[in-house]
């Protein structure tokens, strides 16, 4: 069962760099072709001050550099039954090769459906620049399966 009392609950601040073998790997295991990805010559004559990081790396940043609280222990999540359920990005800026990044994360809710068999925590992480710029929302949503099947 699900900790609700971790509901609002912020974890510490994480920095992370982002490091150009990163975004180049990242853009080759997606299917990326364009030379932005891979170059910085290309990156710079396309206008960006160095190789920019495909939308979705920000997942990764977020794996890279994971909170130590709450931890999963902690919100009562048990990695047997645990799913995937979805994730929603909002940006505000482009993250790129070289940028020190900042991460906080913070659980939003927690609910259940079909009478407990499934529960739910939503996080939100917040990626920023140290500087403050907040460049990435990143909406996570888990769902814990209980009963039959697992």
């Amino acid at each position: 069962m699900l900790n609700h009392e971790y509901i609002g609950a912020v974890s510490e601040t994480r920095t992370i760099e982002v490091e150009l073998g990163q975004l180049k790997l990242f853009a080759k295991a997606i299917g990326e072709t364009n030379p932005i990805y891979f170059d910085e010559d290309a990156a710079r004559a396309a206008g960006h001050p160095a190789v920019p990081a495909p939308v979705t790396f920000a997942n990764c940043l977020r794996l890279l550099a994971p909170e130590k609280s709450p931890s999963y222990e902690e919100l009562g999540i048990e990695l047997r039954g645990l799913l995937h359920g979805e994730e929603e990005f909002e940006y505000y800026g482009p993250i790129y090769a070289g940028d020190r990044l900042c991460l906080v994360t913070e659980v939003i809710d927690m609910f259940e459906k079909k009478g407990g068999a499934l529960e739910f925590v939503v996080r939100d992480t917040r990626i920023s620049r140290e500087s403050g710029e907040l460049l990435v929302k990143l909406r996570t949503v888990l769902v814990m399966r209980h009963g039959s099947g697992e």
